[in-house]
């Protein structure tokens, strides 16, 4: 049998005995394959499903920057842990959250020369049912702390302490009225306002960078649109995260 010169044979037939089964032969070209030009959008920019991740920052190309949601879905977390941090602070149900007075400002020190720290950083706060015992570490800050409880928004009216401990600031808990419910919604409203422009300027900073693409030609257009959809995605969900936390907060606040 002959062969061409530009094909390599995997089977040769001699010396074979003459009982041997036949085996098919089967060639393999060795002509190098032709691949069409792509232009711009040359086989560096390409991308499939099956692609994986370029993590080195040298070889990563537009086409990986694209499809890199990491920046955009901390931005997204960000927004969701801001959003849990201030619902948390809101009054619900009967219920005082210590954190607000934790986080209270305390002005230390005399007048041309106050130091303001947090409270936390001073005293334990302690509930004990409609009570907050805030435990102060030194005596001298008993009187700054208690002033800072006293100015603040939450319509806390702080006690002296009493004989048998005098570092120990009891402060009555007001009860819940409809008023301080009806503010309590209105600020979870605020919030979750506040979260979705937070997630919608985090898809506003990966939406610059797509449109880069698309105006400089460095990413394909059907991976563009890839892209795109993969964006839109990932910002449904956090802004699908940002109801969920916040309708289960109005729930609490609510009954």
């Amino acid at each position: 049998m002959l062969y061409s010169s530009s094909q390599t044979c995997l089977y040769r037939s001699c010396n074979r005995p003459q009982y041997a089964p036949q085996i098919a032969v089967r060639c393999i070209s060795s002509t190098p394959m032709l691949y069409k030009k792509g232009g711009k959008a040359n086989m560096s920019h390409t991308r499939t499903d099956s692609s994986p991740p370029i993590t080195d920052a040298s070889r990563r190309t537009p086409t990986d920057e694209a499809f890199d949601f990491s920046t955009l879905e901390s931005g997204i977390l960000k927004a969701l842990e801001k959003l849990t941090r201030d619902l948390s602070q809101l009054r619900s149900g009967g219920r005082f959250n210590p954190d607000v007075v934790e986080n209270l400002k305390v002005q230390l020190g005399k007048a041309g020369s106050k130091e303001t720290v947090r409270l936390k950083d001073l005293a334990q706060v302690v509930p004990k049912g409609r009570l907050l015992n805030v435990i102060v570490g030194e005596k001298e800050h008993v009187k700054p702390v208690t002033s800072a409880i006293a100015a603040s928004p939450y319509s806390l009216a702080p006690q002296q302490p009493p004989p048998d401990s005098p570092l120990t600031i009891p402060v009555p808990i007001p009860p819940p009225t409809g008023e301080s419910r009806k503010a309590a919604l209105e600020a979870a409203q605020k919030a979750a306002e506040t979260a979705n422009i937070a997630v919608q300027d985090a898809r506003g900073a990966h939406h610059k960078k797509l449109r880069k693409y698309q105006i400089d030609k460095s990413v394909r257009p059907d991976d563009l649109q890839k892209a795109h959809k993969g964006m839109e995605e990932v910002v449904k969900k956090g802004l699908g995260e940002v109801k969920r936390i916040v309708d289960g907060a109005k729930r609490v606040l609510e009954g």
